[in-house]
């Protein structure tokens, strides 16, 4: 098992890092149970790094550090607007989570997280089960989201899935005035655990539903059982639609997709959504689309991560804080509106604000 900062003085990467302002760049090695691991620290500020683990078959190494890079640096943003006192970090682990995930794998991984001495604090992401979560747990203390049987707060994806569902929610009252979703055409991209729980309330309000996911299986399996309508996972764009729902990986709002998507209305709980944040947070603008940033939409799961971090968890004040995620999509979205500025600036102004006026009381003995 080996252990390093990125070995060689690559001038682009560094000045990389240093425009996106992350402190840390960890790359974790261990042949023996096969982990090729990145973890990424943003921003320490408020607090110790925390972000979930993801596993993902990335194409490419670079491609992996891409997205940690980006997810990373989403974590402060949504931790610090979301009111909580902790920093913004990422681990992306390369492989099958399928197939390739073990116990060895996770508890390897959890040996690097114990060494950097709680700057990191993971959780579960897109990939991770409960399992490889207890996995890592026997080597490190430093992680949440731990089942409640062992006094954690269990999976996050309920508490991201209401937040999401709020959050579409107060979009849905900026673009038609009401928030009521009754008949509103509401595509979901992904259907993983936040995915599902997500189309289980828009159902219930009896929205009218396409869900689309790359693994077949899984899709007719939810389509079944919440008696929705499938499409293809290119088709999804050129759907007649009130609400694109992003619920998968990123970089789903680009050139290509920005030029077919109907919806006055994007707000899903995936990460990183915009594969430009200027260019195309611009051109939602542009074209009169209501998007709703990613790191605001979805961050109900790291609250209720939070609260178990400050001790004992309290379910009733993760509720209640993921639900004023409604109040803060309005309060961005109507602030988009009145200085004619993409909602993803809009929104990260509010959290670079929050984390330098507590960086100043921080800086006082």
């Amino acid at each position: 098992m080996k252990s390093k900062i990125i070995p060689h003085a690559s001038k682009s990467l560094f000045d990389e890092l240093a425009s996106m302002g992350h402190e840390q760049i960890l790359i974790c090695s261990d042949p023996e149970s096969n982990l090729k691991a990145i973890i990424a620290v943003h921003n320490t500020v408020l607090g110790p790094a925390m972000g979930g683990a993801r596993m993902w078959s990335y194409s490419s190494e670079a491609d992996a550090m891409t997205d940690v890079l980006r997810l990373s640096r989403g974590m402060t943003f949504k931790n610090a607007l979301a009111g909580l006192n902790i920093g913004g970090g990422k681990a992306v682990i390369i492989g099958d989570p399928r197939q390739d995930q073990s116990e060895v794998m996770m508890r390897s991984f959890g040996r690097f997280i114990k060494n950097m001495n709680g700057k990191y604090i993971t959780a579960e992401d897109v990939g991770m089960t409960m399992q490889s979560l207890e996995y890592i747990a026997m080597e490190t203390k430093y992680v949440a989201g731990l089942p409640k049987s062992r006094g954690g707060s269990g999976n996050p994806s309920p508490m991201t899935a209401l937040g999401t569902y709020v959050g579409i929610k107060a979009a849905v009252k900026k673009v038609f005035g009401t928030d009521s979703l009754n008949g509103k055409k509401i595509a979901v991209q992904g259907v993983g655990h936040v995915g599902e729980i997500l189309i289980d309330y828009l159902v219930k309000e009896n929205a009218k539903v396409f869900v689309s996911d790359m693994y077949a299986d899984r899709l007719k399996a939810v389509a079944d059982k919440y008696k929705v309508e499938t499409v293809n996972l290119q088709a999804i764009y050129d759907l007649d639609l009130d609400v694109y729902s992003p619920c998968a990986l990123g970089a789903t709002i680009n050139d290509s997709s920005l030029e077919r998507i109907k919806a006055p209305i994007i707000a899903g709980c995936a990460n990183n959504q915009l594969a430009d944040e200027k260019k195309h947070g611009d051109l939602c603008l542009e074209k009169k689309i209501t998007y709703v940033p990613d790191f605001l939409i979805n961050a109900g799961g790291v609250i209720n991560i939070a609260t178990e971090i400050g001790g004992t968890y309290n379910e009733s004040w993760a509720r209640a804080k993921t639900e004023n995620l409604y109040n803060i999509v309005l309060e961005v979205l109507n602030n988009s509106e009145k200085e004619q500025r993409n909602a993803q600036e809009i929104a990260t102004e509010m959290a670079m604000k929050r984390i330098q006026q507590i960086g100043r009381i921080k800086a006082n003995y």
